[in-house]
């Protein structure tokens, strides 16, 4: 396994981070503890959780994933192996069975993250992430700045003096961002710099070589301010594994199982892994591995974010850690990309 330093810090995390949002639904407890037993075996020391998981967001599962590692931390003693990053839920995802206000203030931060700390039976989170913005921004599939009426009114300086106040008493080491935009990024570092407060070491968002809109923005912000992105989806709900291309049912398929996640199942995202798949064999790869060693192979990616449903799946997601890709190929992913750009955005 290879490490890089989340930015701006002493703490080392794997390149590949088991993600965990499986474990309460598609994963039992048994499944979910067998995964990171294996995970840290193979050299992963990086976990990504949040309260809102597992996912589909569901009343009845709400927080189950935190609560697996947290029964994982106690049976095995192993917390100090891990670097453990879970987020806060904010209120444009409508999950008023979470908090009754789902607001970013002193209150509801320190709420969350205490019963975050409960569940997951430890006393600190190396990583705390703010899994969607307060203010209203693109969800799934949208392109471009919607204007949309939002009463949100600016508050990231408070929000990071109470960040700052939980870095001090030892509950949260270091904080970053999810699902963010170039100017949210950029707020939260003139903030952090004009106030001396804790800076964002990450922002955590989907990349793949389906949706590659990270790059116009918000690349050119971690690259200059020094922010790591945590890449999510990077095989695309399984659609970048190849398994689709077979002509399979795959019944138990996160697609199948959960149809109104349509981010992955268009006409073009459809075409363009198979033109992927083409470019992998020509080179004697695997969908699989030309998908994730493009991630990690970006100079502004810090980690990549796997999830799996058992065993196999994980492995050979890890097992790419192996793999470097020619300039011959990014060259034809490149063809791919000018044809059919982005089309999961």
């Amino acid at each position: 396994m290879n490490y890089n330093f989340l930015p701006n810090t002493t703490t080392r995390i794997s390149e590949i981070a088991l993600g965990t949002m499986t474990f309460g639904q598609q994963n039992s407890e048994i499944d979910a503890h067998s995964q990171i037993d294996f995970a840290l075996d193979q050299g992963i020391n990086f976990i990504d959780t949040a309260e809102m998981y597992s996912v589909p967001a569901r009343e009845k599962t709400y927080s189950s994933t935190e609560k697996i590692i947290g029964n994982w931390f106690k049976k095995s003693g192993r917390r100090e192996e891990v670097v453990l990053a879970t987020k806060i839920a904010g209120p444009n995802r409508g999950l008023a069975y979470i908090r009754e206000d789902l607001s970013f203030n002193d209150a509801t931060i320190r709420t969350s993250v205490e019963k975050s700390l409960q569940r997951l039976q430890t006393d600190y989170i190396d990583l705390y992430q703010f899994h969607w913005p307060e203010r209203k921004v693109n969800y799934f599939g949208q392109r471009g700045f919607q204007i949309q009426d939002d009463s949100w009114e600016d508050n990231i300086q408070r929000v990071l003096e109470t960040i700052d106040s939980l870095i001090k008493e030892g509950k949260i080491k270091h904080f970053g961002l999810s699902n963010e935009t170039p100017w949210g990024l950029m707020r939260f570092l003139e903030e952090s710099k004009k106030h001396g407060l804790p800076k964002i070491v990450t922002v955590q968002n989907p990349y793949s070589l389906l949706n590659r809109t990270f790059e116009s923005g918000l690349a050119e912000v971690c690259y200059r301010e020094n922010v790591g992105l945590l890449a999510y989806s990077p095989l695309a709900f399984g659609v970048l594994s190849g398994k689709f291309l077979t002509g399979e049912e795959h019944p138990n398929a996160r697609l199948n199982l959960f149809p109104n996640f349509t981010r992955y199942n268009s006409e073009n995202t459809r075409k363009a892994s198979a033109m992927y798949h083409e470019i992998a064999q020509q080179f004697n790869l695997t969908l699989t591995q030309m998908a994730l060693a493009f991630i990690r192979q970006q100079a502004f990616v810090s980690s990549t974010i796997i999830g799996a449903t058992n065993l196999n799946q994980l492995a050979e997601n890890i097992n790419t850690i192996h793999v470097t890709l020619s300039d011959d190929v990014l060259t034809e992913i490149q063809k791919v990309q000018d044809l059919i750009p982005d089309p999961a955005p």
